[in-house]
This record gives structure tokens, C-alpha cells and sequence, in this order.
């Protein structure tokens, strides 16, 4: 199993490159554009969800996007379930169809970690919600210990093998031994190379992010027994960009003027 989910990470990035290759005029992959416009986007297990700059809500299902009800300006989706923030950092899951608010405030969550939520305040502050509570949500009134890390990120993301986030000034961060019954990790942050304005771990482990001149990256050589991976791989310019996410093998990426591209 271990040598399965390093293969997908490995694969994730080959496919990051073909990209790249697309997009300087090789004939690889195919990148296409989807029709309307988001400010968000968040995929996993074949799950299509992204807030356009009016707060409402989408969801993509048989090629066409859906809109769900409510207004939120950050959406999540994972194996945490479906998650998402509104303009004034009130928190939502979506439980039998309906947003359900849940205690405190944050201005970015991550359902990415399995059976369990992260997240960011307006602080800075960095949370995090383990299992128990995350998966045994009973409705209006049910527990929500958020536990608290050490240090200040601006956007925090989390996937099988770490959490990965951004700090004020574009400073990368890792964070190991994260659990479902342990969502705070084990050890001190480790900093990597490079500076990025938001990141995104994919459902297989994959790590994607954005820097501040909107080009997109991949982190290359992730696996279980190296977390943190080598090195960064620029993917492309299509267009500049400000959001992505990963899954299947598709890469989504938020142009800087909310156009939607799928590159497959």
C-alpha cells in the first residue's frame, strides 16, 4: 500500500510536467477551458466544487456546473466531507444537503486530511478538528474541540502524508505526523524552498501551489519516507493563475481573471 501511494504521488508529478509541456506547445495532454468563472476551486474523488466572486456556490456534475444554495466564499470537499466559509467566517458542513453551521470562525478550510479538517483565521491562527469530531457529527449542539497549532499561516492544506501551508510572506511550511486521531502532527514545521501565495495537497498526496506572479507549482519527489519532497516544477503559464487543486489526474487551475481550466 505504501509503495501504491508513492507511485500515485510520483505519477501526479509526471503529469504535472506533461502539462507543462502541453503548455509550451507540445501536444501531451489537452488543456481545456470550462465554460464560467470561479474565484475557488477544490476537487477530490472525482468531486468538482468552487465559490465564484458573488459567494455563490457550484458543483460540477455531469459537465454542467450545478449551483447549491447559500452563499460561501471558500469551499472544500474530501474525505472530511463537504466544507466551506462564508464572508464573515462562519463555518458550514454539508450535511444531508443542507449547510449546517458548526462553532467558530475561519477564513480557509482544508477537508483534505483524512477524517479530519484544517483550517486558518483571520489571525492567522491555524486549527485543526481530529476525527472523533469531524467524522461523528450528530447535528446542531455536537462537540467541536478545534485544536490549536503553533505558529501563523495564511492558508493551510493537508493530504495523506502532511500538511502543507504559507505563512504572511510567502514562506513554505510542512508539517509531519498528522493522524486522524493526531490533526496537530508530531515535531516542529519544516521549511521549504520557494515562495508561494496559497497550496493545495492533492487527495494522493501531490502538492500544487501559486506564487504572487500567478505561476503554478508542483513539488517534486514526495513520498512517505520523504514528505517534503526535492524541488519545485513550474508547470505552466496559461494564462496567470491565483487558485489549483489536483485529483484523478486532472489539474484545475483559477486563472487571475476566474476563468476555469482543466488540464487532463
Amino acid at each position: 500500500m505504501e509503495t501504491q501511494r508513492q507511485s500515485a504521488v510520483m505519477r501526479a508529478c509526471v503529469i504535472a510536467v506533461l502539462v507543462q509541456l502541453l503548455l509550451s506547445g507540445s501536444q501531451g495532454l489537452q488543456c481545456r477551458e470550462v465554460a464560467g468563472q470561479l474565484r475557488q476551486i477544490d476537487v477530490s474523488a472525482g468531486q468538482v466544487f468552487g465559490t465564484d466572486t458573488a459567494d455563490a456556490i457550484f458543483t460540477l456534475y455531469g459537465g454542467t456546473w450545478t449551483q447549491l444554495p447559500g452563499a460561501l466564499k471558500h469551499v472544500t470537499v474530501g474525505p472530511s466531507g463537504i466544507w466551506g466559509i462564508n464572508s464573515a467566517n462562519a463555518i458550514f458542513k454539508l450535511v444531508d444537503a443542507n449547510w449546517v453551521q458548526v462553532p467558530g470562525q475561519l477564513k480557509q478550510i482544508d477537508a483534505g486530511g483524512v477524517q479530519f479538517v484544517a483550517g486558518v483565521n483571520t489571525a492567522d491562527n491555524i486549527f485543526c478538528l481530529g476525527q472523533e469530531a469531524t467524522v461523528g457529527y450528530k447535528g446542531p449542539g455536537s462537540p467541536f474541540p478545534w485544536q490549536g497549532l503553533q505558529g501563523a499561516l495564511k492558508y493551510y492544506s493537508c493530504g495523506p502524508l502532511g500538511c502543507w501551508g504559507v505563512n504572511a510572506t510567502e514562506d513554505i511550511f510542512v508539517r509531519m505526523g498528522v493522524t486522524p486521531q493526531q490533526c496537530q502532527g508530531t515535531g516542529d514545521w519544516q521549511q521549504v524552498d520557494g515562495k508561494l501565495s496559497m497550496i493545495e495537497v492533492g487527495s494522493e498526496g501531490s502538492v500544487y501551489g501559486v506564487n504572487a506572479a500567478g505561476d503554478v507549482y508542483c513539488r517534486d519527489g514526495i513520498t512517505s519516507s520523504n514528505p517534503a519532497g526535492t524541488g519545485w516544477t513550474q508547470l505552466s503559464e496559461c494564462g496567470k493563475s491565483k487558485h489549483v487543486s489536483f485529483d484523478l489526474g486532472h489539474l484545475w487551475v483559477i486563472t487571475q481573471d476566474n476563468r476555469i481550466q482543466d488540464c487532463s
